[in-house]
């Protein structure tokens, strides 16, 4: 029994030799990454166990060989537990990295969500409750001259087309973010598309009094779904054209670089404070304080606030880029799509 207390004795002795600079050098180490302390522990355990086994070792009166044998076999089973703790602590800082940034994703997530949703109220409150007004106005012959009637219908239905856009942007920006878009890539020439664009886009401009131009270069052949390939040129021009006072312009250009194919919409709405611009794309950013106000015409749109977050979205499900930056008195929408 007095052999074996004192087997304890110096087992604990051992141990402790490597266990209490070890519980420092930890406390030192607070605040590095999970691999630093698991490969701490890991080594912590090793060593400890092989002065634990050599200090035993000398009253058990075991060979030379056996010793050798036996600190090989330690040596080995703790280089592979090292190799094991090192491996594991950096799947496990991954892994809390990956769900610290889900997290966070998840928190703007959030809170764009409630900004859509309180974004969506107002907007669609004020429209109903003219159509509404107007509505009842009819019904019961308040109005009755043609001039008036006449203005009441074509009011309503201004207001319907711009709820009818509203949720046709609200489902395609939903479509988007449940990974729901289906693209058909093929090679399309993107200069036809910008023209098909500008088309739909000119008598919107016209009743405003702005003035759509394209620089002329070499359009190039684009990777991409012509449908949403067209929404987005057609999104950025409504973009600008709410945004740029009468008898200003809008500029559209194109070409290709080494990046690959590039297409630009150029407005004149006075520019965006450089703190705004990485939230431009944003659901329901508007910035309406930062550039030129709008009229109070009826071409004006829904309002904003989907375009430019529909916009990102599609450009970026065919794998491009969009950003914006400050140019002259305006801003510079600029989209690279990979070339066919």
């Amino acid at each position: 029994m007095s052999d074996l207390a004192r087997m304890w004795a110096i087992a604990l002795v051992g141990v402790a030799v490597v266990a209490v600079p070890g519980w420092i050098v930890h406390r030192f180490l607070r605040g590095r990454s999970i691999t630093v302390h698991i490969c701490l522990l890991l080594a912590v355990t090793v060593l400890a166990m092989l002065a634990g086994v050599v200090a035993v070792a000398q009253g058990m009166f075991i060979s030379a060989h056996d010793l050798h044998v036996l600190l090989i076999v330690l040596g080995i089973s703790g280089g592979v537990s090292l190799a094991m703790g090192l491996w594991l602590g950096r799947q496990l800082a991954n892994e809390a990295m990956w769900a610290d940034e889900a997290r966070e994703r998840e928190r703007r997530m959030e809170a764009s969500r409630r900004d859509l949703i309180a974004w969506v109220s107002h907007d669609l409150r004020t429209p109903l409750a003219g159509m509404r007004a107007m509505a009842e106005a009819l019904e019961d012959g308040v109005v009755t001259d043609e001039a008036t009637v006449h203005e009441y219908h074509r009011r309503i239905r201004v207001e319907t087309d711009k709820m009818a856009q509203l949720v046709d942007d609200l489902f395609e920006l939903s479509r988007i973010n449940a990974g729901a878009l289906r693209l058909s890539i093929g090679t399309v020439p993107l200069g036809d598309v910008v023209s098909d664009a500008l088309a739909s886009a000119e008598p919107v401009a016209k009743a405003k009094g702005v003035a759509l131009r394209t620089e002329h270069g070499e359009w190039p052949t684009v990777l991409a779904s012509e449908p949403e390939l067209l929404r987005v040129v057609g999104n950025l021009l409504r973009n600008a054209i709410r945004h740029t006072p009468a008898d200003g312009s809008v500029t559209v250009s194109g070409g290709r670089d080494e990046q690959g194919g590039w297409f630009a919409v150029t407005d004149a709405c006075g520019g965006i404070p450089e703190a705004d611009l990485p939230r431009v794309f944003d659901v329901a950013f508007r910035g309406e304080a930062a550039r030129t106000p709008r009229s109070g015409g009826d071409h004006d749109g829904a309002g904003g606030g989907l375009g430019l977050a529909i916009v990102r979205g599609l450009v970026e499900a065919h794998r491009g880029e969009v950003a914006v930056t400050n140019v002259g008195d305006g801003c510079r929408f600029l989209v690279r799509l990979p070339v066919g």
